[in-house]
């Protein structure tokens, strides 16, 4: 399972890479939630892939028997992904607001009209 998910998030960072160098703000950000849900799963696979055992200490022992389930893996993935909604929230904030100055959501034409607005 490990090998398979390995896989995927590789396809998913090597995605979200392609979709960041494109000229479109739009895509870029579907990159980035590309990139952080990458991330995520590489968090997760990280604190093992256990199904059923909680991480329950039983009655006379110091710590869990193993094998068990992470529990900092999953509190870190959902912290991670309050914080990438945020970012995706304020990036989506931010291209409409490009888009209603500029009038395009490609990065040359933002280019261009930053250095028309200095001369």
């Amino acid at each position: 399972m490990e090998t398979l998910l390995a896989f995927v998030i590789g396809g998913l960072y090597a995605a979200g890479l392609y979709m960041m160098v494109r000229r479109s703000i739009v895509r870029m950000v579907f990159g980035l939630a590309l990139l952080g849900n990458a991330a995520n799963l590489l968090i997760f696979t990280m604190g093992r892939l256990v199904r059923g055992r909680p991480p329950l200490i039983s009655e006379g022992a110091i710590a869990p028997s193993a094998p068990y389930a992470d529990p900092l893996t999953q509190a870190m993935i959902l912290t991670a992904i309050v914080i990438g909604f945020g970012i995706q929230a304020f990036a989506l904030v931010l291209i409409k607001r490009v888009y209603e100055t500029v009038g395009d959501d490609d990065v040359d034409e933002m280019r261009i009209t930053d250095s028309l607005e200095h001369k």
